[in-house]
Parts: C-alpha cells; structure tokens; sequence
C-alpha cells in the first residue's frame, strides 16, 4: 500500500510538472492573440489585395486572426514608421513594396531607415506594371506616345499612387529612358490614381497589371506596353517597353513582409516558413498566374539581401530622374 502511494504521489508530480512545462510552451507558441498587417497604402491596391489574401492563409495556418489595417500617406512613410515604432514581438507587422526600396534614396529625411528600423520577413509576388492612355490621347502604340509627348513638351501628365511608389518611378524611369517631358501628378493611392485616367483627368498611367488588365480588357483604357523584361502571361498581346522602343526598360512591382527590429528570430522563422508554404501552394500559383502575378520563395536573409540590392538598383533610378524630395 505504500508502494502504491508514493508511486501515486510520483505519478501526480509528474503530471503537474508536465503540465507546468506545458503551460510554459503554450506561452511561447506564437501567434496567442491576433496579428495585425498594416499596409501603408489605401484599399483596392495590390499590397492591400495581396495582404487580405496572405493575412487569410496565414490565419488558417497560425490559428490566430491576422488583421489587415490600412494607413495610407506620405509615400507609405506615416504606415511604415508606425511598424519600425511598434513593440518587436510579432503581433505588428508590414506589408511592403519596392516603394520602401525607393524612398530610401528618394526621401532626405524619414523618421525610420528600412533596414535598421525594420527586419525582412518575406516576399509575397512580383508583377509587371502596364502603362496605359485614356481612349482620348491619340496614340495608338508607344512610339505614338513618345512622339506625341516630344512634340508638345509638358502636355501629357501621368498618375501614380504618390511619391517614390513603383507607378511614380517606372514613370520616371520611362522619361529619362524615351527622353520625354511628362508631369508627375501624384495621388493618395492607386486607387485615386486609377480614377482620374479612367475619367480622362490625366491621360496616362503605369499601374500593375494584376489591376489594370479587366479594365484594358473591357476599352476603358489602352494599353501600349508591359514593364517587364518578357511579356505578360495574361496580355501576351501588349508589347513590352523594351520592344516597343525603350531597350533596356525593366520595372516591376513586388511585395513582402517585414517586422520591426528585434522581433525574435522564431517568429520571423515561423512567419517566413508560413508564407512560402502559401506562394508555393498549387492553387496559389494557378490563381495568381491568371492574374499577371509571379510568386517569391526567399529565406529571410535572401529577402534581406534582395531588399540591399533593390535600394541600390532605384538609387541610380532617382539620381538619373532628379526626383529626390526633401
């Protein structure tokens, strides 16, 4: 009988123990609570698109609600310094683009530096972007345009999503390249943006493809060429710039993730581990396919040595444009 005790007493030792031990682990696990994705631009954009379809998945896997929160302005800088601002623990993360690569050159003062203030996580997707005219600007192809504009100098305007994003600097890219004068007329968000060339208030844009496509698709818009250095799997029937008469041309929009300074390397592992699981899925890549939009799978230190490489590549962009804000 005492055998019996002490061998029960042990028994309940060891399972209040591991029930400790169990209880610390539970701790540990991360997500316990919801995560929330700011995208530092407006809704109806493809980081905004993108982030509600990765926060989705990534709720299913993590079992934790990842909440998505739109804080536009600045050229995504007010969003973007909220996160490098946030406690490092994972719950607060961005959703970003070669925006962030670009202001790092473009922007003299911001209150954060990209690769201090903010630590790589992974990539989402990369797409070509498609310049187009209202059906009003009377060029029916790209050499069209060029002529049109050096004809008349500071006549044509083009929209973009604001200062220093992928629309505004494909846009630059393509004046120094073709040798044109065009104004930049910035807006809030690509959605703004859109708007204004569909009611024929600016008479081009560069936008990505995975947004614009149904609207070249149905004549709202015309499509003269694709950004990319082949064509669109969607629009194989758009030339791209480098074809159409500007050799060399190549800008695309990508996306990711980051997370602020510090945040452990568990999570960011986690997250990283997550998110190629979802680009990698099959149904994944078939639907995006159909959008114009090309998967990424890095490592978080690949992400981060893609991200150098990109501040360094639209660094000569800017010093060629002259178009640094201060």
């Amino acid at each position: 009988m005492h055998t019996f005790r002490l061998s029960a007493r042990i028994t309940a030792a060891l399972a209040l123990g591991l029930c400790a031990v169990t209880g610390t682990l539970a701790q540990t696990v991360y997500p316990t609570k919801p995560v929330k994705i700011i995208v530092p631009y407006s809704a109806g954009g493809p980081a905004d698109i993108y982030a509600r379809f990765a926060g989705d998945r990534l709720q299913k896997a993590m079992g934790q609600p990842f909440v998505i929160e739109n804080r536009p302005g600045a050229g995504a800088i007010i969003g973007t310094d909220a996160v490098a601002k946030s406690a490092p623990d994972g719950y607060t993360l961005l959703m970003m683009s070669n925006t962030h690569t670009v202001n790092e050159s473009l922007f003299s003062k911001k209150p954060y530096t990209l690769l201090r203030d903010l630590t790589p996580i992974a990539p989402i997707n990369y797409s070509d972007l498609i310049l187009v005219v209202h059906p009003s600007v009377p060029a029916q192809n790209l050499k069209d345009l060029i002529a049109l504009a050096k004809a008349k100098p500071g006549s044509l305007n083009y929209a973009s999503s604001g200062p220093g994003t992928p629309y505004h600097m494909a846009g630059e890219l393509f004046k120094a390249m073709a040798g044109i004068d065009v104004v930049h007329v910035p807006h809030k968000g690509s959605a703004e943006a859109r708007t204004d060339v569909l009611a024929g208030n600016v008479q081009m844009m560069f936008d990505a493809i995975t947004t614009m496509a149904p609207l070249v698709q149905s004549g709202k818009v015309r499509a003269l060429a694709t950004s990319g250095k082949t064509r669109s799997s969607i629009m194989p029937n758009v030339p791209t710039l480098n074809e159409a008469g500007v050799p060399g041309y190549d800008a695309v929009i990508w996306l990711g993730m980051m997370a602020p300074t510090g945040t452990p390397k568990a999570v960011i592992d986690a997250l990283n581990g997550d998110i190629q699981k979802i680009v990698n899925a099959l149904d994944v890549k078939e639907a995006w396919a159909k959008q114009g939009a090309v998967p990424m799978r890095m490592s978080a230190d690949e992400f981060g040595k893609f991200i150098e490489q990109d501040i360094q590549k639209w660094a000569k962009v800017v010093k060629i444009s002259g178009a640094r804000i201060d």
